[in-house]
């Protein structure tokens, strides 16, 4: 059973950074890809930097370009978010997500880590 675990959400003003983990267990990273997603209240979960797995890079929105950036380190099993210049808008909660390879589908998620950009 794949398991994924988020952390590193908390309060942050604006313009500052977290970085949000992602600890994977049940999968090596060979057999599984990592996405990361958000929810803001009564909105739906959408993708923040997610595989391209054609281009073989990361695949951000546009809000998210220059200020998200998606690593993993393999050797830990686990995938990292890094995020700068944070707005308020930013506020939700982040989930990390896991696609078996060859599976077109986020098939597990994290229990999701809360952020909040205010003064």
């Amino acid at each position: 059973e794949v398991q994924l675990v988020e952390s590193g959400g908390g309060l942050v003003q604006p313009g500052g950074s977290l970085r949000l983990s992602c600890k994977i267990s049940g999968a090596a990273a060979d057999e599984r890809a990592i996405g990361w997603f958000r929810q803001a209240p009564g909105e739906d979960r959408l993708g923040v930097a997610c595989p391209d797995i054609r281009a073989g890079t990361t695949w951000y929105p546009d809000h998210a370009k220059g200020r998200f950036t998606n690593s993993s380190d393999n050797a830990k099993n686990a995938v990292y978010l890094q995020m700068s210049s944070l707005k308020p808008e930013d506020k939700a909660v982040y989930y990390c997500a896991a696609a078996r390879v060859g599976v077109a589908v986020w098939s597990y998620w994290g229990q999701g880590t809360q952020v909040t950009v205010a003064s």
